[in-house]
């Protein structure tokens, strides 16, 4: 009885601190994307800081070598396993709205184990591959060297990043998107304050800003872990109950496969695509680099949002509070709309100018202004995507949203990539690849989101009934 009276006093303590199913929905939509938008800022922050201090204190080779190629492969590995975390997200996201405290506890701690266990697969799979996947990918010669250094030490910080990626998502999952921002900033001044010693002061070059931002994972790592091992509520970590549970690892592998293999597809069209951006030069790698750190601000506010819904959503779902949905997906499409446009208009008027933050060559900055004003002008024919597939997520269906990007992004990016670019063999015909498929997929989740009949179909799939209005 005693045991029935404490798990009885723990639901009623989810429910307290549970916000995300009431309220204003724009307000507590803007109080959970703020956090964790400058919290993907610093994120971000960890590679730019890279970047711009390689490619001022080193040269346009290093600069071409912690972007181009490396970042592709490491997003390729990375990606799949952050997918797949996005499936302990929804989770445990659902069981807390829920107030499934057993469910809520298992989840955690399955969790964390999966982030062990992958951290340790891909430092291996990293590490042992890296200069294979390099040649393939056309990488010159002449950056060879550092890319491969770079690549080989970030790999061995494999396993504190995902610790860090799974825990921070488990705190979003329960609606404490700040904790999460405060230690990203922690280890990221940390990482400059690294990157300056040991490139600068101690000369170390490439090998320096890969030994800076693994130790900085390390920070990011320890913090999340503290925390989690003091949280007073059913997700709080308790080290020796970290173990796979059968039966929540199948949820989080359904959901996140799916998240993983799409994450997987976008590194493989993008590997594609950096393979033929090789075949430019030096000149035009580094400009794409230096471009990809600058679109990375769009890309940073365009994922906060769609965390922000998945979770968001995920929590409503389990609450099963099916208008809320609706109408949060609306709210979230117009805030994300506005910004997307803004980023346009302010990036296509001080590009140029950005790009001095990361090299003085004339021929980089010129190939880079290209490539800007391909993309930026049709940021908001990607909204769509980010949106209605997080929401789509957020019930726990994959599979479809994945099909969807992997066939309208993906896939078509390939055959652009193969078929156009060799007939008009511009860096401008390689960018366009971007907008295109864009718009394609975002045609594809209007169409999924307003007729697919998903949110039915997984209520009644998870033993809720249905009521549109609940």
């Amino acid at each position: 009885m005693k045991k029935k009276e404490m798990a009885m006093k723990r639901k009623d303590d989810l429910g307290k601190i549970n916000g995300i199913t009431e309220g204003v929905i724009w307000k507590q939509l803007l109080s959970f994307f703020f956090p964790i938008v400058l919290g993907t800022f610093f994120q971000q922050l960890y590679n730019t800081t890279d970047a711009v201090i390689v490619g001022n204190f080193v040269g346009k080779e290093a600069l071409a070598a912690v972007g181009g190629s490396t970042g592709t492969l490491i997003n390729l590995l990375v990606g799949f396993f952050v997918g797949l975390s996005s499936g302990a997200t929804v989770i445990i996201s659902q069981y807390f709205g829920g107030r499934n405290t057993e469910g809520l506890e298992k989840s955690v701690h399955t969790a964390f184990a999966l982030s062990i266990a992958g951290g340790a697969v891909i430092m291996v799979l990293g590490i042992v591959f890296s200069r294979w996947a390099l040649g393939a990918m056309g990488t010159p010669e002449e950056i060879m060297g550092h890319s491969l250094t770079y690549m080989r030490i970030y790999f061995l910080g494999m396993i504190p990043s995902l610790i860090y990626n799974m825990g921070s998502g488990i705190l979003r999952a329960v609606g404490d998107s700040k904790r999460p921002l405060y230690f990203l900033i922690i280890s990221c001044a940390a990482n400059i304050v690294l990157d300056l010693l040991f490139v600068v002061v101690f000369g170390l070059g490439t090998a320096g800003v890969g030994i800076a931002t693994v130790l900085s994972q390390v920070i990011s790592a320890v913090l999340v872990i503290v925390a989690l091992l003091r949280a007073e509520d059913a997700y709080r970590l308790h080290i020796r109950q970290i173990r796979f549970t059968n039966s929540i690892l199948r949820k989080i592998i359904t959901i996140g496969i799916p998240a993983g293999l799409q994450s997987v597809m976008y590194s493989v069209s993008n590997i594609i695509i950096q393979a033929s951006v090789n075949t430019f030069g030096t000149d035009t790698i580094a400009a794409w680099t230096a471009y990809s750190k600058i679109d990375g601000i769009f890309w940073m506010i365009m994922g906060a949002f769609g965390v922000s819904i998945m979770t968001f959503v995920g929590q409503n779902f389990g609450a099963q509070k099916y208008d809320r949905i609706h109408k949060s997906v609306r709210v979230c499409l117009g805030m994300a709309f506005g910004v997307s446009i803004g980023m346009s208009v302010l990036l296509l008027l001080t590009g140029q100018y950005i790009y001095l933050l990361f090299t003085g060559d004339g021929k980089v900055i010129e190939s880079g202004v290209t490539i800007l004003r391909c993309m930026v002008p049709y940021y908001a024919t990607y909204v769509c995507i980010e949106i209605l597939s997080g929401a789509v997520r957020g019930t726990g269906d994959a599979v479809v949203p994945m099909l969807m990007t992997c066939i309208g992004i993906c896939v078509l990016r390939i055959i652009w990539i193969f078929t156009v670019v060799p007939q008009w063999h511009t860096i401008e015909m390689v960018s366009y690849s971007y907008p295109i498929t864009w718009g394609v997929t975002s045609l594809l989740f209007i169409l999924y989101y307003w007729k697919g009949g998903w949110l039915k179909r997984r209520s009644l799939a998870m033993g809720f009934g249905w009521k549109e209005d609940k």
